[in-house]
């Protein structure tokens, strides 16, 4: 693997890492209807302010979400809605792996 390839991997493997928490890909869950700031979050989530703050850390620096500062408060959203079609895709893998355990269970197996 040349230089280029090794980096665009590891670029696309830091965005797969930070959806990588169950926090975090509840976060993008919330986003995906509305914007919040962090004590909406915060309280949604039944963690502390600091702990989701990190969580939106990690997601904001792989380009995930994105904030904005209004008064006091931050308010977050996604930057990028196309990684909810990620999510679509983890549930038809999710769909597919019960479907054929399902189907073992049965005796029949494809």
């Amino acid at each position: 693997m040349d230089q280029r390839t090794r980096i665009l991997f590891e670029n696309r493997a830091r965005v797969m890492k930070a959806l990588a928490h169950p926090s975090r890909l509840f976060i993008v869950n919330e986003l995906a209807s509305k914007e919040r700031c962090v004590h909406e979050l915060a309280r949604l989530i039944g963690a502390d302010i600091s702990t989701v703050s990190k969580h939106l850390s990690v997601l904001k620096a792989a380009g995930i979400v994105q904030d904005e500062k209004r008064g006091s408060q931050v308010y977050y959203n996604l930057r990028v809605p196309c990684v909810l079609k990620f999510m679509d895709c983890v549930e038809a893998v999710l769909k597919t792996s019960a479907e054929k355990v399902l189907a073992l269970q049965q005796g029949t197996a494809k």
